[in-house]
């Protein structure tokens, strides 16, 4: 990769950030009121947990 498509890429990453900059302040600051959801976060993380598991004992 030649140095003006990582400069290039290195640009774009950071017009994206500034970019969802405020949009991330206004969603972190409505998440603080919003109800806690531990079994919602958990069982999908479980289950992908227990899927490799399960195909790790399966080779």
């Amino acid at each position: 990769m030649d140095t003006w498509e990582k400069i290039a890429i290195g640009i774009v990453i950071v017009l994206v950030t500034l970019f969802m900059l405020p949009g991330t302040r206004r969603m972190i600051e409505v998440s603080k009121d919003a109800p806690k959801d531990w079994k919602g976060v958990l069982l999908p993380i479980g289950a992908v947990i227990a899927f490799v598991v399960f195909l790790v004992l399966t080779l």
